[in-house]
């Protein structure tokens, strides 16, 4: 994994932009990001029982996998959003980028790769693209029943419980 500041010029969201400000561990830690290589499927289960996620099941984005609905679904994955849950992936083959909100409300872009594992918290607001390979296969790990539901960024999210939790949560971290 290698995390950075996204550059905001205009271009195809799969394309780097990389700002070249590159983004630590550290940086990540204090927006609640937890970071872990996984080599094997043994180090997922481990932190799956540690954080008590009992299912998983695995996505597959690209062209050839889900056909016309591709590109409406990576515009949709891409469109800023958070969740009331944690969001957990674990990169199995291919590659692609989440970005994330900082304190500041900049992008900071994470480029992932196989074996990456990635947790964020409930709400902070993120998105997702693959990049130019198109070819992203990853594991999605969950608490209870496997569910994605995004709540797009707007008023009623900015005071949604679960992001006001976040930023007291972020701004702890920050001290």
């Amino acid at each position: 994994m290698r995390a950075y500041w996204f550059d905001n010029l205009p271009g195809d969201q799969r394309e780097l932009h990389d700002s070249g400000r590159e983004a630590t561990l550290d940086d990540l830690a204090r927006l609640g990001i937890k970071y872990y290589t996984c080599p094997n499927i043994s180090d997922v289960d481990k932190i799956a029982e540690e954080r008590n996620y009992k299912n998983r099941d695995e996505i597959t984005i690209s062209p050839e996998k889900m056909g016309d609905a591709y590109e409406d679904k990576v515009k949709m994955f891409f469109h800023e959003h958070l969740h009331e849950d944690e969001e957990i992936r674990y990169i199995l083959d291919g590659s692609g980028y989440f970005d994330v909100r900082n304190k500041d409300d900049d992008w900071v872009r994470l480029q992932f790769a196989p074996n990456d594992l990635m947790i964020m918290p409930p709400g902070i607001y993120h998105r997702f693209t693959p990049d130019m390979n198109n070819y992203t296969v990853a594991m999605r790990l969950f608490k209870d029943e496997p569910k994605w539901t995004p709540l797009n960024r707007g008023e009623e999210t900015d005071v949604n419980q679960h992001r006001v939790d976040y930023l007291k949560m972020r701004d702890e971290l920050m001290t």
